[in-house]
C-alpha cells in the first residue's frame, strides 16, 4: 500500500477495518481529536507529494478520497458535529466475522475494547458542534455499544463501561441543551457531495431529478396496486399491503428463506458473485438505527461468511408502535430488502470486492456507489423477471423506491433549512406511506446522515451509465457484461464510472 494510500485510511480506520477488511487495524482507535484530525490531514498533504499512481483510474480515485477527506474532516470538520464517527471507533461487532481465528480476534477486540476510555475522553472533547437532534437522534444506536459488556467479568470491561456511561451522559446533555439547528446548509452539502463522487452537483438540478423519479415511482405503485387491489385507493391499498407482515420472530424466517431465493437467481443468470455463505440475524444493538444492514466478508479478508441484519422493533414499544415497525418487513416489501441487502446487491458486491488485485479499488469505497448498486438491483431484478413479475414484487419495489426517492429530498431539504424534522417526517408519511415512529426515524435520520440520498442519486447515475454502455458496446452488450465490468472497478466515485466505457 502506498503512503498516500495509507494516510487516506488512517483518517478512515473503522471504514478501513470493516469495509476494507484492513486488519492491521485491529484493537486499535482512530484519534478523532481536533489536534489528531489535523495531523492525519497534514499527513495526506504531505504524502500527495509522493508522486501519481500509474493506473489512471486508480489515480483518479485516491485523488478523489483525498480532496473529499479534507473537505470532510478539514473544511465541514463532520467528526465535532456527528456522533457516529466516534461510535464508529467504539464498535467491537466486527470481530466477529470469520477473518482470523478466534483467539486472535479476541485479543484483538481486547485490546480495542482497553482503549475505550481514551476514545471516549477524545469524543466528549471533540463533540462540540452536536446539534440536539443529532444527539437525540444517536444516542440510541450509542447504548447498543455495550450489548455484550459485563462490568463484572474483567477490569478492561468495567472501565469501558464506565467510559461508555460518560460518552451517553455526553449525549444526553446535548441532546437536552445543544442548539436545534441541524442543517449544514446548501453550499456544504453540496461540498460534501460533490467531492465525495467526483463530480460538480448542483443541487437544484438533483433535487429536479428527485421529484421526477417520485413521479414515475408513484405511477409504478399505482400500476401495481391497480393488479392487486382493482379499484382500492393507493393509500388504502398500501396499508393494506403493508400490514400483511410476519410477527417479530417470524421476520428472520422469511428473510432467511428469501436469501437463499435471491441467491439462487443471481446465479442462475450470472448476474453478480453468489458463492459464499450469508446468515441471517437479529442486528447487532450498535446497527439497531438501520432497518436492515449487511456485515460483509470484506475485500482484504478470506471468504467467509457474511450476516444479513434485520433490525426488529423494541419489545417495550406499545403494540400499534411495533406493528407500524414491522410493516416495513411486510411480505410485499421484504423481498426487495433482501435482493437489496444480499443479492445482487451488497453481498454480491462485496464478493466480487474479492477478486480486485488494486489496493485502491480494495480499500476505498463510494458510499453512493455502494447504496446506489444494490438500490438499482432491486428494479433491476423487476425488469429481469424476477418472481415472474409478481405485482407484489412490483408494489415493493415501487414502495422501497419512494423511501429512498424521500430521503434524497429531504436530504436536501432539511440541510438546506427548507424542511424541519416534522416536515420531513410528514412527507415520509406522504410519499413514502411510513407511519409513526417509521416516518419520523427516516426523518431523523437526514439530521445525522446528511447524505442519505446517495441510494437514489447512485441508482439514477447507474441507469444512466448502463444506457450510455449500451449504446456504445452494441450487440455486445450484456447485463452480466455490465455489471462485471462495473464491478470490477471495486465502489468507485459516481464521477468515475464511466471509466467502465474507456475501451469501448
Amino acid at each position: 500500500m502506498t503512503d498516500r494510500l495509507r494516510a487516506v485510511t488512517d483518517l478512515h480506520v473503522a471504514t478501513a477495518r470493516e469495509l476494507a477488511g484492513l486488519h492491521d487495524y485491529d484493537g486499535q482507535i482512530q484519534d478523532l481529536s481536533v489536534e489528531g484530525v489535523r495531523a492525519g490531514l497534514a499527513a495526506i498533504e504531505t504524502a500527495g507529494k509522493s508522486g501519481k499512481l500509474a493506473d489512471a483510474h486508480d489515480e483518479a480515485q485516491l485523488a478523489a478520497a483525498e480532496r473529499s477527506t479534507a473537505v470532510e474532516f478539514g473544511e465541514l470538520q463532520m467528526h465535532r458535529r456527528n456522533p457516529l464517527y466516534h461510535q464508529a471507533n467504539l464498535d467491537l461487532t466486527g470481530y466477529e466475522r470469520e477473518y482470523a481465528p478466534q483467539p486472535e480476534r479476541d485479543q484483538a477486540r481486547l485490546r480495542h475494547l482497553a482503549l475505550w476510555p481514551e476514545a471516549v475522553d477524545i469524543a466528549v472533547r471533540t463533540l462540540d458542534q452536536v446539534p440536539a437532534p443529532v444527539a437525540a437522534s444517536t444516542v440510541g444506536a450509542a447504548r447498543g455499544l455495550v450489548a455484550d459488556l459485563d462490568a463484572s467479568r474483567s477490569e478492561t470491561e468495567a472501565k469501558a463501561v464506565e467510559a461508555h456511561a460518560r460518552l451517553i451522559a455526553h449525549l444526553q446533555k446535548v441532546a437536552e441543551e445543544g442548539p436545534q439547528e441541524t442543517a449544514l446548509g446548501g453550499p456544504a452539502l453540496a461540498r460534501l457531495l460533490s467531492t465525495s463522487e467526483a463530480v460538480d452537483l448542483d443541487l437544484d438540478d438533483l433535487s429536479k431529478r428527485a421529484d421526477a423519479e417520485r413521479i414515475r415511482l408513484q405511477e409504478m405503485l399505482t400500476e401495481a396496486v391497480g393488479r392487486l387491489l382493482p379499484g382500492t385507493p393507493v393509500p388504502e391499498a398500501v396499508h393494506r399491503l403493508l400490514t400483511d407482515h410476519p410477527d417479530p420472530d417470524g421476520v428472520i424466517a422469511e428473510a432467511t428463506a428469501q436469501t437463499a431465493e435471491v441467491l439462487a437467481w443471481t446465479r442462475e443468470h450470472d448476474f453478480a458473485p453468489t458463492d459464499a455463505e450469508c446468515f441471517v440475524r437479529p442486528s447487532p444493538p450498535p446497527y439497531r438505527w438501520s432497518v436492515a444492514s449487511l456485515s460483509p466478508v470484506a475485500a482484504y479478508e478470506p471468504i467467509s461468511p457474511s450476516f444479513y441484519n434485520i433490525t426488529p422493533p423494541d419489545v417495550e414499544w406499545p403494540a400499534d408502535e411495533q406493528a407500524e415497525w414491522l410493516s416495513m418487513f411486510s411480505r410485499t416489501t421484504l423481498p426487495a430488502i433482501t435482493i437489496h441487502e444480499v443479492a445482487p446487491g451488497h453481498f454480491s458486491h462485496f464478493l466480487s470486492m474479492q477478486q480486485l488485485t488494486s489496493d485502491v479499488r480494495k480499500s476505498l469505497h463510494s458510499e453512493a456507489f455502494i447504496e446506489g448498486w444494490a438500490h438499482y438491483c432491486e428494479e433491476m431484478a423487476l425488469e429481469e423477471g424476477f418472481r415472474d413479475g409478481d405485482a407484489h414484487y412490483a408494489a415493493g419495489v415501487a414502495i422501497e423506491g419512494l423511501v429512498r426517492v424521500t430521503r434524497l429530498a429531504m436530504a436536501i431539504a432539511l440541510h438546506t433549512g427548507a424542511a424541519t424534522v416534522e416536515e420531513a417526517a410528514a412527507e415520509f408519511t406522504k410519499h413514502a406511506y411510513l407511519q409513526g415512529p417509521a416516518a419520523l426515524s427516516e426523518a431523523r435520520r437526514g439530521t445525522f446522515d446528511p447524505t442519505y440520498g446517495r441510494y437514489t442519486w447512485g441508482k439514477l447515475e447507474i441507469l444512466r451509465l448502463r444506457e450510455k454502455a449500451r449504446q456504445a458496446w452494441g450487440a455486445e452488450f450484456s447485463l452480466p457484461r455490465f455489471h462485471r465490468e462495473l464491478l470490477a472497478l471495486g465502489s468507485p466515485p459516481l464521477g468515475l464510472m464511466s471509466d467502465v466505457l474507456a475501451d469501448a
